[in-house]
């Protein structure tokens, strides 16, 4: 920092005492390595303290290490934040200036040996025998954790670690920047012509984009709501064909490859857990989530693949059948750009569905109000858009309250796509509240997406696929602000991986249901609700090609978790050709020899940890979530003594209590392992 920048120091810093109205008009890049420099100092204070505990007794010893990174935990994420959805040159830096600092210490907080054995000593105390159940659980994950981490690590394998996980959070952060930078730096041109067969909503927003450049035609980008439309209705073949290829090319291109970092987080991942004691990465993150390892979670996964496999195949013979009756026989074969447009055109042939014909009745204002209205009715909370500062003017703020009218949460909502901003969708906690002696202090969330953006005085009209994106973002944002638990590092989403996606998903399944359609989808022009024929289509419809969705699924499943439990980094075979002909195997079509999604993977490799060897958790908590929701099936979609059950077993528990018996509680017995190909129509 210099003696220009007088606003990044001290307590003029915003993200210092950063409270639970964050001042995002105020924070900018400078003031991200000051502050978190500062909070540094004051945690390594805290914590030699803190490892000092056998000397000043062990009052509230476990309290003190639970909160103890929790101003630093939330500038941390804050930062991060920020780039994913403001990127800029400054941000980046910003972030890669903090990123090996926190690394190291986070590293460090679990080999401190003065922190370790003061654990250690009070869990052998009286006072640690008669904790509560949530918190005696705390103190065994935590003892737990300290081991996973490499606290009985000693000299050279310490330093080791260390390196280890300063050069995989440089190294996945810069995967995330490449693949980013390569999105917002594609676009392509194209006159009207090219683009017939598109929906005209598409046209319009494109051709906007185009004047908004000073450019004729359309602009063309990456960007999910234009990328998927084109690919599913553009006429012009070769107009497919060249979006798909740029597409399928990210991640690959010069100054921006993955394909070497990819080999080198692998690396990076293996050798980390086996100086931890376990025999691969796989091993080294399961271990204390629901699956419980590697070879169990692929186990899981092919055992999915062969009962899903038959009807895979049946898929797409029809598909090619139903390509040769409308082109002929003497018509190329299918490829990978051609399967989402004809895939559309024997939907619409066999169930008359489109699902253009949807959007008109989502406009994103009213799903919004229809999901707080539903979780109304279900969870007994109420949702009102209030006001405080945001990171673009987009950002819109929300309050929740409980059904005795206190404040439980807030959160913030980001929904439309910028150059600027990463891709996909997300949801994240900037501040974990919860009961406290003096009553509840709320939580504080997010929700990020990529959706369908208005187009001149035209709403925003999301497909039914987006409105189930927004459904699951808020079933995380509830399992956040609905938590009840006292122990901060338990609270929420901070629960196994394979879990964590039981409360997203079974919000997707109200997107289906009439009662709950009725409630918010209404056409923008006219208020009628979805017509009773359409919506017939639309459910007739639902599982359409419903094995070769499950089947990418699988690919994406099984790539990640061979890659880092069969897969030798250190030998000579190449990661990216292995991981080709792997997926390959679970596409309608052959790919091409370029072919390398995994090189703009994010969930699995623009973190430390991340989703990697942890994919499969999507599909493990999709039989959960199947299962579960036959519940409120059964019961009544609103009944409201099932949504208290649902929020009191799990949704307020956390990591509370063993997920397993999270789920018992709630639905009186184990998953049932059918419900999901059951739902899928599949068996």
């Amino acid at each position: 920092m210099t003696a220009t920048q007088p606003e990044a120091t001290g307590v003029s810093n915003p993200l210092l005492n950063v409270g639970f109205r964050i001042p995002f008009d105020r924070i900018r890049p400078e003031h991200a390595e000051s502050a978190v420099d500062t909070l540094l100092a004051q945690t390594q204070a805290k914590l030699e303290d803190l490892a000092r505990s056998g000397e000043r007794g062990f009052a509230n010893f476990m309290a003190d290490l639970d909160t103890l990174t929790e101003q630093l935990d939330t500038v941390n994420t804050i930062v991060h934040h920020l780039d994913s959805v403001n990127s800029s040159p400054e941000w980046h830096a910003a972030k890669m200036a903090i990123l090996p600092k926190t690394s190291e210490f986070y590293t460090k907080l679990s080999l401190h040996p003065g922190l370790w054995a003061a654990l250690k000593a009070f869990a052998e105390t009286p006072e640690a025998a008669a904790l509560d159940p949530v918190r005696a659980r705390h103190l065994k994950l935590t003892i737990d954790e300290f081991r996973r981490e490499g606290a009985d690590l000693q000299g050279a394998d310490q330093e080791r670690l260390l390196a280890l996980n300063t050069r995989l959070a440089e190294v996945t952060s810069e995967f995330s920047k490449n693949v980013l930078d390569e999105t917002a730096a594609f676009e392509m041109y194209v006159p009207t012509e090219r683009l017939a067969g598109v929906p005209q909503r598409v046209q319009d927003a494109t051709r906007r984009d185009a004047e908004s450049k000073g450019k004729d035609g359309h602009r063309l980008t990456l960007h999910a709501p234009v990328l998927v439309p084109v690919l599913t209705y553009a006429d012009d073949r070769e107009l497919r064909r060249d979006l798909w290829l740029a597409n399928s090319r990210v991640g690959q291109q010069e100054g921006r490859d993955n394909r070497p970092l990819i080999r080198e987080i692998l690396r990076l991942r293996r050798e980390k857990a086996q100086l931890l004691g376990f025999r691969d990465f796989a091993d080294y993150v399961l271990q204390d989530r629901m699956a419980g390892s590697g070879t169990r979670a692929l186990a899981f996964e092919r055992d999915l693949d062969a009962r899903t496999r038959p009807a895979f195949e049946r898929e797409n013979d029809e598909l090619r059948a139903f390509h040769r009756e409308q082109v002929g026989v003497e018509a190329p074969e299918l490829e990978a750009w051609d399967v989402s447009y004809w895939a559309e055109k024997q939907r619409q042939a066999k169930y008359d569905f489109d699902e253009e014909a949807l959007r008109p009745y989502f406009p994103m204002d009213g799903v919004l109000a229809g999901l707080f209205e539903i979780t109304r009715h279900v969870f007994g909370i109420t949702v009102a858009q209030s006001e405080a500062p945001g990171w673009h003017p987009e950002v819109r703020y929300y309050t929740i309250h409980d059904e005795t009218g206190t404040h439980v949460a807030s959160f913030y909502t980001d929904w439309f796509p910028r150059d600027s901003k990463r891709a996909g969708a997300w949801m994240n906690a900037f501040i974990t509240g919860g009961p406290r002696e003096h009553g509840v202090e709320p939580h504080l969330g997010l929700m990020c997406g990529n959706m369908t953006p208005p187009d001149g005085d035209t709403p925003a009209l999301l497909s039914i696929r987006e409105v189930e994106t927004v459904f699951h973002e808020f079933g995380h944002l509830l399992h956040h602000a609905l938590s009840r638990v006292e122990v901060r590092s338990l609270s929420g989403t901070s629960v196994p991986w394979d879990f964590v996606e039981l409360p997203s998903q079974i919000m997707e399944n109200w997107v289906m249901e009439r009662g709950a359609l009725d409630l918010f989808a209404r056409h923008y022009q006219t208020g009628e609700t979805i017509p009773q024929e359409l919506f017939d289509r639309m459910i007739a419809a639902r599982n359409y090609r419903a094995a070769n969705a499950a089947m990418r699924q699988y690919s994406f499943g099984l790539t990640d978790l061979s890659l880092h439990v069969e897969f030798d980094p250190e030998g000579d075979a190449d990661h990216v050709t292995y991981a080709r002909d792997l997926m390959a195997t679970f596409n309608p079509t052959p790919l091409p020899e370029h072919y390398a999604m995994i090189a703009a993977f994010n969930h699995l490799f623009s973190s430390p940890v991340g989703y990697g060897a942890g994919y499969y958790s999507y599909k493990w908590a999709e039989v959960l979530d199947a299962d579960a929701f036959s519940r409120f099936a059964q019961e009544g979609i609103f009944n409201r003594e099932t949504g208290r059950a649902f929020v009191d077993s799990v949704l307020s528990r956390g990591n509370s209590a063993d997920p397993a018996e999270l789920y018992r509680e709630f639905m009186g017995r184990d998953p049932d392992a059918d419900a999901l190909l059951r739902r899928s129509g599949l068996l």
